[in-house]
């Protein structure tokens, strides 16, 4: 494959709002594990390869296991993720698809604030901005580092 733009380099000002973004996240009431399974699953659904690696990595290193990594892909089958988690991942996946049914909404809404709701969506939508950034501009999957950004 060609060289492409180096986003980090040529990017800063675009990367950098991104970067605000995610601080801001790290702070919200959602459970830091919660938002790497989130940023996980939606890195599957839009097969992006360094943000996999790098939510993988940053899930492991506060907790997760890799059961729970192994199995994200059918998480509806498995009986290991709870119902505020399945949730979150619901949402995620429809705001992915960008199409939300009501029963989706009705399921999140019963376990996550109007706070929440907002902070989660802001997540799904950063996480797939992201995904998009690094498909049009490649780093190198595996080179992450655990807190690396």
């Amino acid at each position: 494959m060609e060289t492409r733009i180096n986003v980090f380099e040529k990017g800063q000002k675009a990367v950098s709002t991104l970067f605000g973004i995610s601080g801001y996240l790290k702070k919200s009431s959602i459970e830091k594990q919660l938002l790497e399974l989130v940023d996980f699953r939606v890195s599957q659904i839009n097969s992006c390869a360094y943000c996999l690696d790098m939510h993988a990595k940053e899930a492991r290193a506060i907790g997760e296991t890799e059961q729970r990594l192994y199995g994200l892909s059918a998480w509806r089958e498995a009986p290991y993720y709870t119902q505020r988690e399945r949730a979150a991942l619901a949402w995620a996946e429809a705001l992915t698809a960008c199409t939300v049914p009501d029963e989706i909404y009705n399921e999140v809404k019963k376990e996550f604030s109007d706070d929440e709701m907002i902070d989660l969506t802001l997540a799904v939508t950063s996480i797939n901005t992201w995904n998009r950034i690094n498909l049009a501009f490649p780093n190198t999957p595996g080179t992450y580092k655990v807190g690396q950004f």
